[in-house]
């Protein structure tokens, strides 16, 4: 009893995860404490409908298996009492391992996918090779007739889905019903949706740790378990069910239904056939077909009522990103997360970089979307020096860009494989503070030509990084002192060791009294009479508003998925603070007004992150010019706690006003609306 309280405590104070996945119903929640992790898993919230969501028969067949040494999660508890968090739920431990999304398995060698399928299929053989009777599921599942019951309940599941007939599916209900098997009599333990990414493997051997979702699992016959595992082998490569299911035929060292089935025969001491097969088959896809007839139904009724256009895949990753992620998420929590205390940033760096995880921001290095850098962005952005570990840090991210767009070989070879390395770091100066730098076209640090050199006078302030111990070179936005014919081609950008003569660091600037150090801090720096060799301009003179406009898209984007990252911290300290303190008799989040700022709190970061990944999309498959409004709307944030808040404050100060970002936002809203406006003419 102690123990389930103490469960049921934990589901209240803890930061709870949701793990959305396709087809998963049940809500599943990841728990963390001090010392170990949990998965609690629930019913969801209002009526439902009658033999659905039992997540008491997954509960009892787990617990069963685990009791066997059958590989499943160890369930820990069950509570039945619904005024805990609302509904019935029962709690596991996490299994840490690799989950496959993709049932083709990317990323992995052609061996290695056969031995994964092997170890699926026999883990299957496994199952169906237990003696229900000693399992202690007195009453689990209805035993002979299964096939005939499944047929009659996906037929019922499809026409209630169903928008419109589809003639092909009504025949093949009517096929399946007459021909059932007549072996419909075997009985043994089914999972119900057995299927690669339905099962969690060792993170270095070809070993199912466990097999996760029962909510399907019943008593029945067993070859409709194996026939719905061998199904992606019937339908082609490109074809996609649900999510990343498509198909595996042809995939390198996937093993084919055939050898499948032989080794499954073997492992269960069977006939090495498989009677009536085509039955089963079809069967499942008829199965499959029913529930993606259901998923459309309710994807087409969401995506209706949205207003902004979305990728049908709602920004997912790369699986290259998705295994990247994943890497990130497990070295933060190892590494950088128990640290925060006390910056170990460049401890941590060598291992980062050991791990291979290091400047994932710049696609020519990492191979990765600016899509798939969102999400791991907002994963580093729990903590303030993770991105430093990762070289992943403002505003040598922006400067490298730069470097790499727009950079000579030889400026390439002088600053950009450094800052690549690690060794340096860099500064952009661009605010000046005795003009509204918000307008750039005011901007007075001035560029004469005297030679074969550039001499630069003028005052930058904001300008991050200065402070930091390894900065050596500054970006300098400066103004071209000649009469041009446009005012976008009055400004040049220019390359200014930190040690040049003339380059004097005034002072540190504060927001909220706080000395914004992170990564080396903002200072006011005045440059007078700096002289620099004309080699190290960029680009040309008069071309700095055309780099600028490369740098601030994915420069600004990585502030916003960051950021979105550090409000999800902020939330949860907010979360924390409201389950421990107590006011007039109640916890502060039974206290309304502060139960509405958190809802407010998720809405708001959970519309944010939305904005941010839509501009990444938009930057990977538009560019940067198209993407210029989405990324104005994400970055139009605010956040929370003195530290955070002071941080995000400042992201509002030295990247321009917020009243500067809504104005572009309604000049680029009235520009589309004008031109819609004449396409439809």
């Amino acid at each position: 009893m102690q123990t389930k309280r103490m469960f049921c405590l934990l589901f209240v104070l803890l930061y709870l995860f949701v793990l959305n996945r396709a087809g998963q119903s049940n809500p599943t929640f990841y728990i963390e404490t001090a010392d170990k992790r949990y998965v609690l898993r629930k019913k969801p919230p209002g009526e439902l409908l009658p033999g659905a969501h039992k997540i008491e028969r997954e509960y009892a067949v787990q617990k069963a298996l685990y009791s066997v040494g059958f590989p499943v999660p160890h369930s820990v508890l069950y509570c039945t009492d619904t005024h805990v968090i609302g509904t019935e739920f029962y709690i596991m431990e996490h299994v840490q391992g690799r989950i496959f999304r993709d049932l083709r398995l990317p990323g992995v060698s052609a061996a290695e996918r056969t031995a994964l399928y092997v170890a699926a299929v026999e883990t299957l053989a496994k199952l169906h090779s237990l003696d229900v009777s000693t399992l202690e599921l007195l009453g689990y599942g209805k035993g002979t007739g299964y096939c005939k019951r499944q047929v009659c309940t996906w037929t019922k599941q499809y026409k209630a889905s169903a928008h419109k007939e589809i003639p092909a599916m009504d025949k093949l209900s009517d096929w399946l019903s007459r021909n059932l098997p007549t072996n419909d009599n075997e009985v043994s333990l089914v999972h119900g949706d057995f299927r690669i990414d339905n099962l969690i493997f060792h993170p270095t051997e070809a070993r199912v740790l466990a097999v996760l979702d029962w909510e399907l699992s019943t008593t029945g016959q067993p070859i409709a378990d194996l026939a719905y595992f061998l199904m992606p082998h019937y339908w082609p490569s490109h074809y996609k069910v649900i999510s990343t299911m498509g198909g595996v035929t042809g995939v390198e060292g996937i093993p084919s239904p055939d050898d499948l089935i032989s080794i499954y025969c073997h492992c269960r001491g069977i006939p090495n056939s498989l009677p009536q097969q085509n039955f089963f088959i079809a069967m499942a896809i008829f199965k499959m077909a029913a529930i993606a007839q259901f998923i459309k139904d309710a994807f087409f009724i969401c995506s209706s009522t949205l207003a902004m256009p979305i990728s049908k895949e709602l920004f997912m990753l790369s699986p290259k990103g998705q295994a990247v992620l994943q890497h990130v998420k497990e070295f933060m929590r190892k590494h950088v997360l128990p640290a925060q205390q006390v910056s170990t940033a460049v401890i941590s760096q060598a291992k980062a970089r050991a791990a291979g995880l290091w400047n994932l921001f710049l696609p020519a290095e990492s191979g990765l979307s600016q899509l798939d850098y969102a999400h791991i962005a907002e994963e580093t952005g729990h903590c303030f020096y993770s991105p430093e570990v990762f070289n992943c840090q403002a505003p040598d991210t922006g400067n490298m860009e730069v470097l790499h767009l727009f950079g000579t070989e030889e400026q390439k070879r002088l600053w950009l494989e450094p800052l690549l390395r690690g060794d340096i770091r860099s500064c952009f100066c661009m605010t000046e503070p005795d003009v509204a730098s918000s307008d750039a076209t005011n901007m007075e640090c001035t560029l004469h030509k005297d030679k074969d050199h550039f001499i630069i006078n003028g005052k930058k302030w904001w300008s991050s990084g200065v402070f930091s111990p390894q900065h050596f070179i500054n970006i300098v936005n400066v103004c071209v002192h000649v009469q041009m014919f446009f005012r976008h081609g009055l400004h040049s950008m220019i390359l200014v060791p930190l040690n040049t003569p003339g380059v004097k660091k005034i002072r540190p600037l504060t927001v909220f009294g706080q000395d914004d150090a992170i990564h080396g801090g903002h200072f006011e720096i005045h440059f007078d009479n700096v002289r620099v060799p004309a080699s190290n301009i960029l680009l040309g003179e008069g071309r700095g508003f055309e780099i600028a406009q490369g740098r601030l898209g994915p420069g600004r984007l990585h502030h916003c998925m960051r950021a979105v990252g550090l409000a999800e911290w902020a939330l949860e300290l907010l979360c924390q603070r409201a389950a421990h303190r107590q006011a007039f008799g109640k916890r502060l989040y039974q206290h309304e007004v502060v139960a509405h700022w958190i809802a407010e709190c998720r809405i708001a970061i959970s519309q944010s992150r939305l904005l941010t990944l839509h501009a990444a999309h938009t930057l990977d498959t538009q560019g940067n010019k198209a993407a210029r409004k989405q990324v104005k709307y994400c970055y139009f944030n605010s956040y929370f706690s003195l530290i955070l808040y002071a941080y995000a404050r400042t992201l509002r100060i030295a990247d321009g006003p917020d009243e500067v970002h809504l104005s572009s936002i309604a000049l680029l809203e009235l520009r589309d609306q004008r031109r819609r406006a004449q396409a439809k003419l």
